[in-house]
């Protein structure tokens, strides 16, 4: 094999994609899959890449200091894609020590194991970090997230990933470890966890619950096609410079509120709604502490250093989405009852 790549959070959202993106278009990397399997990781994800002979999942802990050195140790990976983590809001301001542990402590932990194995011998290694534009902090209406925007995180799940990334920065100046980041938007596509804005509002409508939306709804965010950040990363990771940091947003600002509306109007019109059916639906709750009103990605160094650029809009994109869901309702069902849980025990431990 040409590399063996280690993926954390690999069988999460954003991870499974990228894992399935790898394991397809590099079939000399041995691609291997770390994930806890929290609430947020789902094997079902990658079922069609599972039996592969360049891609092995391994169930693990990276809060778990000596079990990633002995995977280390075991495997020799000569590359990191660190995705792991904590990431919804919600949950960071209930429990922040959760996010804590596995955003920052996980995070050493496994430049802490890059660091011993690779024994200063960084020529073709590389430790690529994924992180979020929230460790920026807020936006007015104007102006865009930059490279070198000041950190500012306003909430526990921001402050975890900032942290993490000054962590992996410090790393890369102390010890020499060939360490590249990236900050992205927010994102959106097939197999997000229903606790996600566009996820939550398609389940909702399909069983007529309320749509909650937090305050006044105008909370702005930068959305990208998940499959988009899934080439993104793969862009970064071959191309992008040793020490650098990309943001990858999708160039494609909205309101909460109009993305509602317009999944609303869209699965009215699929499911054969009247028109304003699923808008009826629509409540407004009391809003988030220390909830940011605009986020805003400027992605141009990318696109003028890489050469990457989204590779669809976002109607194309959203309109995909709620067709995906649609036709995969039953893993909808699953994940919202916990029964895809069970798809590990039956993979796994029969074997």
């Amino acid at each position: 094999m040409d590399k063996k790549v280690l993926i954390t959070g690999g069988a999460g959202f954003i991870g499974s994609h990228l894992i399935r993106l790898f394991v397809n278009k590099y079939p000399n990397y041995a691609i291997f899959n770390l994930d806890k399997l929290t609430y947020a990781g789902n094997l079902e994800n990658l079922k069609d890449v599972e039996n592969k002979s360049n891609y092995k999942f391994i169930k693990g802990d990276i809060n778990d200091a000596q079990f990633v050195n002995e995977l280390f140790l075991e495997h020799q990976f000569d590359s990191v894609i660190h995705l792991a983590a904590e990431s919804h809001v919600d949950r960071s301001i209930t429990d922040p020590l959760a996010f804590i542990y596995t955003n920052i402590i996980g995070t050493v932990n496994l430049l802490n194991a890059a660091k011993d194995i690779w024994n200063s011998k960084y020529e073709g290694k590389k430790f690529y970090h994924i992180s979020t534009d929230e460790v920026y902090g807020s936006l007015a209406e104007d102006g865009f997230f930059l490279e070198t925007t000041s950190y500012d995180p306003q909430s526990p799940y921001s402050a975890s990933k900032a942290s993490s990334d000054h962590f992996v920065r410090a790393y890369g100046n102390t010890y020499g470890i060939p360490v590249v980041v990236s900050n992205c938007s927010n994102n959106y596509g097939p197999n997000q966890f229903p606790e996600k804005l566009i996820p939550l509002i398609i389940h909702n409508i399909l069983h007529n619950k309320s749509l909650p939306i937090y305050g006044d709804g105008k909370y702005t965010r930068d959305w990208l096609w998940v499959k988009d950040h899934a080439m993104a990363i793969d862009t970064i990771f071959h191309q992008g410079k040793i020490g650098e940091t990309y943001n990858i947003g999708g160039f494609n600002e909205w309101k909460n509120i109009d993305i509602v509306l317009l999944i609303c109007k869209l699965l009215d019109e699929k499911l054969g709604n009247p028109s304003g059916t699923s808008a009826q639906l629509i409540t407004y709750v009391i809003d988030r502490p220390g909830h940011d009103r605009r986020y805003a990605i400027d992605a141009s160094k990318l696109k003028n250093e890489l050469n990457w650029t989204p590779s669809i809009t976002f109607e194309e994109g959203i309109e995909q989405t709620i067709s995906w869901y649609l036709d995969n309702q039953q893993w909808l069902d699953n994940v919202t009852s916990g029964d895809y849980l069970q798809y590990y025990q039956q993979q796994y431990q029969t074997k």
